[in-house]
């Protein structure tokens, strides 16, 4: 697996990944979702709830 990136184009602000991630290693910046790599375990629980699928491994 690798760092979970967000697609800053098809993110909606909603905020699914944010309370999902084990680490918070997921915030809002400017109404999109911020991934910090440093933080990221490569679970991938972020992309299988995002429900516009704007996360990807």
């Amino acid at each position: 697996m690798a760092k979970a990136v967000v697609d800053r184009d098809l993110c909606i602000g909603c905020e699914a990944c944010v309370g999902t991630c084990p680490v918070s290693a997921i915030s809002m910046e400017e109404g999109k979702a911020q991934v910090d790599p440093d933080t990221c375990i490569e679970c991938g629980a972020c992309v299988a709830v995002c429900p516009v699928s704007a996360i990807s491994q």
